[in-house]
């Protein structure tokens, strides 16, 4: 059975210096471990890789999205099952481990993740060891091309609206970040929300493998909040060419954006925005 994504809070709410008793709706967090199982029938193994903190909902798309954007999976064919944990351990309830079984013939190339295998929600990759170690994770799909994906002026100050207003779970609490793929005609194709802003675009990029979308060069990705490295490390795995965000980038993301030739977009609110880079891709 799912785990709710939102739960009821008894609160004093302080309005006109006077209290009153109500219930207040809050995202809920709580932490997700990921597990991958590989090797040859006989003597497979099974990993502990990460521990995230993530809103319950989605939690396959979570676990996929994180294992291809950090180049342990190229596809979806490359996975043979993909589930929750039969047996808990002393942290963590079942539903709160899933266990990921590659295909056989696959050998994960874990030893190239320097990193403490804790995400905060918040972070993301705070425990890795260098940026040079995310940047070797980069894939072929850094080159995908999106040369002819373009968008409007108009079409771009409509995103945050949108956005907003599909995002169901942040009007009932306020509380999550929202991850999107719009496409040229500014329609959005996918939405999803988490606490992490992190975990809502891998569970983005995870739904996205999973029907097949990838590369996501004729995509654009909105950002409900501000846009990280890692975020757009994220992107890059995935083809997407161009990133919109309410907030504002990192000088870290700007320099990954021009690396690979990202269109990266801040400020996208109040009928304005910024254009950090590729402006190629403005119409």
């Amino acid at each position: 059975m799912a785990k709710p994504s939102v739960a009821t809070f008894k609160v004093s709410k302080i309005q006109d210096n006077s209290p009153a008793e109500t219930d207040d709706l809050l995202a809920v967090e709580e932490p997700m471990e990921i597990r991958l199982a590989y090797g040859i029938e006989g003597g497979r193994q099974q990993k502990s890789i990460s521990v995230t903190m993530r809103t319950p909902g989605q939690d396959f798309e979570l676990a996929i999205g994180f294992l291809f954007t950090e180049g342990i999976i190229q596809n979806k064919e490359q996975i043979r099952t993909i589930r929750y944990c039969e047996k808990k351990n002393e942290n963590l309830s079942k539903e709160n481990i899933v266990l990921v079984e590659l295909i056989e013939s696959i050998e994960p190339e874990l030893q190239k993740l320097e990193r403490n295998f804790y995400t905060s929600s918040s972070c993301g990759i705070c425990g890795k060891a260098s940026i040079d170690s995310v940047r070797s994770v980069n894939s072929g799909m850094k080159n995908s091309n999106g040369k002819n994906f373009k968008l409007n002026a108009e079409k771009i100050l409509s995103l945050p609206v949108k956005l907003r207003e599909q995002q169901l779970v942040f009007g009932y609490t306020g509380g999550l970040h929202a991850a999107a793929l719009f496409n040229s005609e500014g329609e959005m194709v996918l939405l999803r929300e988490d606490i992490g802003r992190h975990n809502a675009v891998d569970k983005l990029i995870g739904a996205s493998l999973h029907i097949n979308l990838i590369p996501l060069n004729n995509h654009v990705l909105f950002l409900s909040g501000r846009s990280s490295f890692e975020l757009i490390q994220k992107a890059v795995m995935a083809g997407i060419k161009f990133v919109a965000s309410v907030g504002a980038p990192s000088s870290l993301a700007v320099n990954l954006a021009r690396e690979f030739d990202i269109t990266l977009l801040g400020f996208v609110r109040d009928k304005r925005f910024n254009v950090y880079s590729g402006p190629e891709r403005i119409n």
